[in-house]
């Protein structure tokens, strides 16, 4: 992989929902790209003091950081 980044803007429910794609590949494919999905996404929810929660009533931001793995 090269260098070249892409910034996206997605909502909580989209990384979410590519986090769930990612977990059905191999692990040894993605677990690095899991693992900086997840510090990007609880650097930002703690900065913005944001406490999501889905429609069960269950914190999002668990869910987007529910699975530590290895960065």
């Amino acid at each position: 992989m090269n260098n070249d980044t892409i910034h996206l803007d997605l909502s909580i429910d989209e990384i979410n929902l590519l986090l769930e794609g990612l977990g059905e590949l191999p692990f040894r494919r993605v677990f690095q790209l899991i693992g900086r999905i997840q510090g990007a996404a609880r650097a930002q929810l703690q900065e913005a003091d944001i406490q999501p929660v889905d429609g069960n009533g269950h914190g999002v931001a668990a869910a987007v950081a529910a699975e530590e793995v290895p960065a």
